[in-house]
């Protein structure tokens, strides 16, 4: 499904983005990720601060492209994580992994399962990883999103 039917069947949204915003969404990631190497934390709020950073890469994605998810239809994080390959250019393999650790964080935050270590270690895994490919490809793609508005 092309981004364009996602927008005609109201799951994304069309959306402008600024350089002033994609900077902050980078800066709140940069810090969340931050948070999810902080071993004083509980595993369940390290998880939580690492899948944050992977959703906030993935709405920059779609900014990047002129979209945003409609956040009034369920499944939005589903949306924005299945779209990275389109946005992004994220490898289909890598995107199941973070829809399994969408999945967990759903199960933690909505059923109270615990996050094991293993899933704190791959989810912080994911988010340096997506952090540093976002970066990249918005210098190489949309370099205008990394200078300072007029």
């Amino acid at each position: 499904m092309t981004l364009e039917n996602l927008l005609v069947i109201h799951r994304l949204q069309s959306f402008e983005a600024t350089p002033s915003g994609v900077q902050r969404l980078l800066a709140s990631a940069e810090r969340n990720l931050a948070d999810a190497r902080l071993s004083e934390l509980s595993a369940d709020n390290r998880f939580d601060a690492a899948y944050k950073v992977i959703m906030q890469c993935a709405m920059i994605g779609l900014w990047a492209k002129g979209y945003r998810t409609a956040t009034s239809q369920p499944g939005h994080h589903q949306t924005a994580l299945q779209v990275l390959p389109k946005t992004l250019g994220i490898a289909s393999d890598t995107v199941i992994i973070l829809d399994a650790l969408r999945k967990q964080r759903n199960l933690n935050d909505y059923e109270g399962d615990p996050v094991t270590v293993a899933a704190v270690a791959e989810c912080q895994a994911q988010a340096e990883a997506l952090i540093g490919h976002t970066q990249q490809w918005l210098a190489r793609h949309r370099p205008d999103l990394l200078v300072q508005d007029q």
